[in-house]
């Protein structure tokens, strides 16, 4: 798992707005910056690394809800938990698949066909949900989604 990154010139004598400025775009940039291949199913933890950047945006967003417009920090947390919903409908299939394909290997062999037909099942389902995480993303780029966490950033530094 993809450690925190600490946020630069974090102090306690912080305003709580120049906190949340501060939070917020090291959040976002670590989202962004795990977007790159999440789709790939042969490398699962990359939809961890950034199902886990999600889940800390969204904490942060949440905690600093009072810095920022009320409008535009509606539509950046929905989105961030709808981009959630989607890496967390496609982690679930990976984790089975991986934990059946280490169980296949200490079976016997006539019940490994048995182990291999629920795996299929689980990668059929891993196959649907990267259609749905695949369309999240394309909806966070159309709706802009990294432009208007920059834009709560720059208006918690107003």
């Amino acid at each position: 798992m993809a450690k925190a990154r600490d946020i630069p010139d974090l102090s306690a004598d912080a305003s709580f707005a120049d906190a949340a400025a501060k939070v917020v775009a090291v959040r976002a940039q670590e989202l962004a910056e795990h977007a790159d291949n999440v789709l790939d199913t042969t490398d699962i933890e990359r939809v961890h690394d950034m199902r886990v950047a999600t889940r800390r945006l969204r904490a942060v967003l949440e905690i600093f809800a009072p810095c920022f417009p009320k409008r535009l920090h509606r539509g950046v947390l929905r989105d961030v938990k709808v981009l959630a919903d989607a890496l967390g409908e496609r982690r679930d299939p990976d984790v089975h698949i991986a934990a059946l394909d280490g169980f296949a290997a200490g079976v016997k062999a006539s019940s490994r066909p048995g182990v291999a037909l629920l795996a299929d099942r689980f990668r059929a389902e891993q196959a649907e949900a990267n259609v749905r995480l695949a369309e999240a993303l394309r909806r966070t780029q159309e709706s802009d989604l990294e432009g208007r966490l920059r834009e709560l950033v720059g208006r918690a530094r107003a």
